[in-house]
C-alpha cells in the first residue's frame, strides 16, 4: 500500500489498500475506495439500479413488525419489504451485501431477525444475543455484524457495556466481543471496512443522561473498545451512518430536539465536526448508507413522522427530503447493502 507524502501522489492515482482489502483512487486529498460494481436492485417502482436501504420495525407509537426498502441512488417513497418475526420497538441493525439483521426489542429480547436485502419477503431466526435487551445498535463489516451497548428500559434501568459479534453469512447465536469505554443504551454506531465507531447514547437517568463520547473498535479482532473523541454534544438516539471514509450521525437529543448532523474521518480519531442541517428534528431514527449518500428515516420525538432525508459524503451541507416510510414511526432501525464498512 502506497505511503508517498500527499504532495507527491498525482491526482487520479490508483493502489490496493492491503488492509481493508479494496481498490482505492486518490483524489487530490484523500484516498477513496473505487466502486467497481453496483448493486442491480431496481423494482417495482424503483427507477435505477442502485444500492437498497431497509428499515425495520419501531413504533407508531405502538410497536410494529413493518420492512420497508428505498433504492438509495433514486428517491422517492419507500415500498413495503415484508414483516419481521414480531413487532419490534427500540432494535439495532447491521448488514453485508447480501443480508441485514435486527437484534433486541422492547420488551427487552435476543432475538435476531434476518432478510436477504436483494429480494423481499418476511424476516426468518438468526440466532440470539448474549443476553435480552433494547437499545444495542449494531454495524460491521462484510462478514461480520456487532451490535453494541443496550439494556433495559424499567426505572432505574440498566446499561450495558457488551458488544457481541455474528457471522452474518451464517446463522446461529451472538458472541461476546468486549466491552464499550462506558455503559450505554441507544447509541449510533456506523463503520469503515476495518474500524467501527460508536457515538453518543443514553448513560444514566437524570439530568446528565446522556453521552458525548465517541468509542472504536477494529472489527477483524476482539476486545475491548477505545476513545476516539467527542460529538459536538450530547446526544441520546443518534443515528449513525457511513461511507469507506467518512461517518455522518444526527445529534438527536430528547428535551432540546436539533437537527444538527456531525462527522468523522474513521480512520482517524479526533472530535466530531457539523456537517449540516437535517430538514426536521429527528430522534431515533433509522440509518441507511450507500458509498456517495446517506439516509435517516422517521422519528419518535417531538412529532412521530415518516419523513426520509438524504445528504452526500463527500460534501458538508443540509440534508435535504428523499421521500416517506410507508407509515410514520421511530425507534425503528435501518441497514444497507452498500454501507461503509463492505
Amino acid at each position: 500500500m502506497s505511503n508517498l507524502p500527499s504532495g507527491e501522489i498525482p491526482r487520479g492515482a490508483i493502489r490496493f489498500n492491503t488492509d481493508s482489502n479494496r481498490v482505492e483512487v486518490w483524489n487530490g486529498s484523500v484516498w477513496g475506495e473505487m466502486q467497481l460494481s453496483t448493486p442491480n436492485l431496481g423494482q417495482g417502482s424503483d427507477t435505477q439500479p442502485g444500492a437498497r436501504g431497509v428499515f425495520g420495525g419501531g413504533g407508531a407509537p405502538a410497536a410494529v413488525n413493518t420492512i420497508d426498502y428505498v433504492n438509495i441512488s433514486s428517491t422517492g417513497d419507500a415500498i413495503d419489504f415484508g414483516d419481521l418475526l414480531f413487532t419490534s420497538f427500540i432494535n439495532g441493525s447491521c448488514s453485508s451485501a447480501t443480508r441485514g439483521l435486527w437484534a433486541g426489542s422492547r420488551p427487552s429480547t435476543n432475538t435476531i431477525n434476518f432478510v436477504t436485502i436483494a429480494s423481499t419477503g418476511d424476516a426468518t431466526n438468526f440466532g440470539d444475543l448474549t443476553d435480552p435487551r433494547e437499545g444495542a445498535d449494531g454495524m460491521g463489516s462484510a462478514t461480520r455484524g456487532i451490535f453494541s451497548g443496550g439494556g433495559d428500559h424499567p426505572s432505574p434501568g440498566s446499561f450495558e457495556v457488551t458488544m457481541d459479534y455474528v457471522t452474518i453469512a451464517s446463522t446461529g447465536d451472538a458472541r461476546d466481543f468486549g466491552d464499550l469505554t462506558q455503559a450505554r443504551m441507544f447509541p449510533a454506531a456506523f463503520s469503515s471496512p476495518t474500524r467501527g465507531c460508536i457515538a453518543g447514547g443514553y448513560i444514566a437517568p437524570g439530568s446528565d443522561s446522556r453521552s458525548n463520547v465517541i468509542d472504536f473498535v477494529t472489527i477483524a479482532t476482539l476486545g475491548n473498545a477505545q476513545d476516539f473523541g467527542d460529538m459536538t454534544a450530547v446526544g441520546q438516539t443518534p443515528t449513525g451512518t457511513a461511507n469507506p471514509i467518512r461517518g455522518v450521525f444526527n445529534i438527536s437529543q430528547n428535551d432540546s430536539h436539533n437537527t444538527t448532523l456531525n462527522y468523522v474521518t474513521i480512520a482517524t480519531t479526533g472530535n466530531a465536526a457539523v456537517f449540516g442541517d437535517l430538514t426536521e428534528t429527528k430522534y431515533a431514527a433509522a440509518g441507511a448508507a450507500s458509498p456517495t449518500r446517506g439516509v435517516i428515516a422517521g422519528s419518535y420525538s417531538p412529532a412521530i413522522t415518516n419523513v426520509i432525508n438524504y445528504y452526500l459524503f463527500a460534501t458538508e451541507g443540509d440534508a435535504v427530503d428523499f421521500g416517506d416510510l410507508t407509515q410514520s414511526r421511530g425507534h425503528l432501525s435501518g441497514c444497507s447493502n452498500a454501507h461503509g464498512g463492505l
